[in-house]
């Protein structure tokens, strides 16, 4: 082979695993629970108060709200669900009993896809759409926003700092595993005062979740932590971001 073709293909060679790092650098930002290269973001409380905020994503389905509110009603917790603006407007009727029961409502994009790589008007519709949705079925005005997938590169923090939003995301997610009694264990285990809680009881194929949600309650309140609303978890609190560990940017999962 030439030198010159030889240094052409070392060339290339470098180019590509350049690319590659970029690209797999780009993906670990993504995902990271506490991270965003622009904006603000929140994904715990910085109080030494024994509240931990319970939030849930996706829907309104009447699976979800139907498992969910008599469990949170019988423990006297309150939530914050991110909820998905076209399924807000498909089941209004669910929303309002959300909020009738006392919980917060917070905007989990309008279509539930992936918020990267896009132009900034699609971000704005997004948030404006749900947050429109959310505010006919009587439940906007929390301020609220969480991204689908937790994915949230450039463009995604500037628009939701022009729609007068906060970016809430979490330091606790779901464990993977279909024991309800060991989701619910390591669940509690990993809980402190200030800990932002994700759960997607909403999914129909997630019966573990459902099933483990009272048994995350009854593990609280025996830690001594008590379950609330994003929004009272932070007017209780210094507001603040928090960055992960450098060790740890993500979770290894996006939640959906």
């Amino acid at each position: 082979m030439a030198p010159r073709h030889r240094r052409l293909l070392i060339g290339a060679g470098v180019l590509a695993i350049v690319a590659f790092a970029v690209a797999l650098a780009a993906w670990q930002v993504s995902r990271a629970r506490c991270f965003a290269l622009d904006g603000d973001i929140v994904c715990r409380a910085e109080t030494q108060a024994p509240l931990v905020a319970l939030t849930f994503d996706d829907g309104p389905t009447q699976l979800g709200v139907d498992a969910v509110l008599p469990v949170l009603e019988r423990h006297g917790a309150t939530a914050t669900f991110f909820l998905v603006g076209a399924a807000v407007e498909r089941r209004p009727d669910l929303a309002r009993r959300i909020r009738a029961a006392g919980h917060e409502l917070g905007n989990h994009s309008y279509t539930h896809q992936r918020m990267m790589l896009r132009p900034a008007a699609w971000y704005d519709s997004e948030i404006a759409r749900t947050e429109a949705a959310l505010a006919r079925a009587g439940g906007g005005g929390s301020g609220l926003f969480r991204p689908p997938y937790g994915k949230k590169l450039l463009g995604l923090p500037q628009a939701v700092e022009r729609a007068g939003l906060t970016m809430v995301m979490m330091d606790i997610e779901e464990p993977t595993t279909t024991d309800p009694a060991e989701y619910a264990r390591k669940v509690v285990a990993a809980a402190r005062p200030g800990s932002i809680l994700l759960l997607h009881t909403m999914v129909r194929g997630n019966q573990t979740a459902r099933d483990a949600l009272p048994l995350i309650l009854d593990g609280l309140k025996a830690k001594g932590l008590r379950p609330v609303s994003v929004g009272e978890l932070m007017a209780g609190a210094t507001r603040g971001t928090v960055s992960a560990p450098a060790s740890d940017p993500g979770s290894g999962r996006s939640p959906p």
